[in-house]
């Protein structure tokens, strides 16, 4: 029943049974099983916590890739729906289906949109306003629908990331309202966006921008003041404003896998850093700044021209307990040296007892600050 044809491309080409319908979908190979939910929840109607996409008798996992899910151009896979679990006027039924005419409700019905369009702006649009989350990720989009702009102060979340959008407007400022914004996985410049529009998102609370082409970052960043996490990773980063010091409830900051050559002392500033991602970057010093960052739990510098770290680390971020240094030439040695190992050497040794407690893997990054690998 669940035949695969072809080779595996870049961009997969399958369908879904749903009620005795084919749905025909176009997705990455490297988006997830809860990707493929989102896309399919307009389609069908059907929440993506009450989908079961079966694919050769088994439950496909929400966080496996499409293409470790052995997912192939020409699959079929098989959605099952949760009773209950539904949007709206309940599951698209087929007409064809068992279900007889004269007993089941009226049904809207709404036909399988085209991956490379948005779902229907009819169904969807009120659906926005009335939820507040506009999702449209993973749907190989170019530009925003005009529709978005016309939620106006109703949006709190949009999600655009996995597509190929080139341009973020000044029409991005007309969602006052909005808390979350998801730009990553795109095809981003630095001078493709509007960043006085973003920066006027007074209530922005997590501003992704992964995996993008991005150099720099405009001063006017540091107006997001009520931001708590911050995602650069991937892009191609040589610096970080100096403004984002004035970002003081900023809990997560991740910035690995770009060009950093050197990090700008206001961020210790960011009082509230809790986690800070420098991983994979050309730094080889850090402030000694970074000591101020009292609430300061995860610092991760792996792959790192760095000999040191600052001399008050361990002894004033009295909150860190994981500090991954894997390609530093950082020891162990190193750190036993510096005031405040001790306390440190307790915090971490009482985490990794805590996960083997609970039964947590450890990651391969876990104490690199003292394991000789």
């Amino acid at each position: 029943m669940d035949d695969c044809e072809g080779s595996v491309p870049e961009t997969l080409k399958m369908n879904v049974k749903f009620s005795g319908r084919l749905i025909p979908i176009a997705i990455s190979a490297d988006a997830t099983v809860s990707d493929l939910k989102s896309l399919l929840q307009p389609l069908t109607n059907v929440l993506i916590r009450g989908q079961r996409l079966i694919f050769k008798g088994k439950v496909l996992k929400d966080e496996m890739t499409l293409k470790s899910s052995e997912i192939s151009s020409g699959c079929k896979i098989m959605l099952v729906a949760s009773q209950g679990l539904h949007q709206g006027d309940g599951p698209i039924i087929n007409e064809g289906s068992e279900v007889s005419r004269a007993t089941r409700p009226p049904q809207r019905r709404i036909a399988a949109e085209p991956v490379r369009e948005p779902p229907r702006k009819q169904f969807m649009l009120e659906h926005w306003k009335r939820t507040g989350v506009v999702p449209l990720q993973v749907l190989q989009l170019e530009l925003i629908p005009s529709e978005v702009w016309t939620c106006g102060t109703s949006a709190r979340v949009l999600d655009l990331s996995m597509n190929r959008l080139r341009e973020i407007p000044a029409q991005i400022g007309d969602l006052r309202s909005l808390q979350k914004l998801y730009l990553n996985a795109n095809e981003l410049e630095d001078s493709c966006i509007c960043w006085e529009a973003i920066a006027s998102l007074n209530g922005l609370k997590i501003l992704s921008l992964d995996k993008n082409y991005l150099t720099t970052l405009p001063s006017s960043l540091g107006g997001l003041t009520n931001l708590k996490e911050l995602h650069l990773a991937r892009n191609q980063l040589s610096s970080l404003p100096i403004e984002i010091g004035f970002l003081s409830q900023l809990q997560i900051l991740k910035a690995n896998s770009n060009r950093l050559t050197s990090i700008p002392s206001s961020v210790g500033d960011c009082n509230s850093l809790a986690e800070l991602d420098l991983a994979s970057n050309l730094l080889s010093e850090l402030p000694e700044t970074l000591g101020n960052l009292q609430n300061l739990k995860t610092l991760h510098l792996t792959n790192n021209g760095l000999k040191s770290v600052p001399s008050t680390l361990l002894k004033k971020c009295s909150e860190l307990a994981t500090l991954v240094l894997h390609g530093t030439e950082i020891t162990e040695d190193v750190l036993r040296r510096m005031e405040g190992w001790e306390e440190f050497d307790k915090r971490r040794q009482s985490k990794h007892q805590k996960q083997i407690d609970f039964g947590v893997g450890l990651s391969s990054g876990f104490d690199a600050c003292a394991d000789d690998d």
